[in-house]
């Protein structure tokens, strides 16, 4: 469509009309991509990060194993009440 004096109101019409078809140049056989080692590093520390969310949050075996130990009656005695308490300590930064 054209209004008298101004010319294609539709500019890219304008545009295609001036301009000639190129022909797409092939790429150089050499081309490559480069990944840096801190993109490596990331990208290996997402796919981590991944199975770690897609994980249980319990450790099922370490808690068959704590109960087949819990079933002898000399399992619990000082040492082991020692470590339960100091570790619980250490866990909620306790002096």
């Amino acid at each position: 469509m054209n209004i008298e004096g101004i010319g294609p109101i539709d500019p890219i019409s304008k545009i295609t009309k001036n301009q000639h078809a190129h022909k797409a140049e092939k790429a150089d056989p050499k081309d490559s991509i480069n990944i840096s080692a801190d993109a490596k590093t990331m990208g290996e520390v997402y796919k981590i990060a991944e199975q770690v969310k897609a994980a249980d949050d319990i450790r099922w075996d370490r808690v068959a194993e704590v109960k087949e130990k819990m079933k002898d009656p000399n399992y619990i005695n000082d040492t082991v009440l020692e470590d339960v308490a100091d570790s619980v300590m250490d866990l909620f930064d306790i002096s």
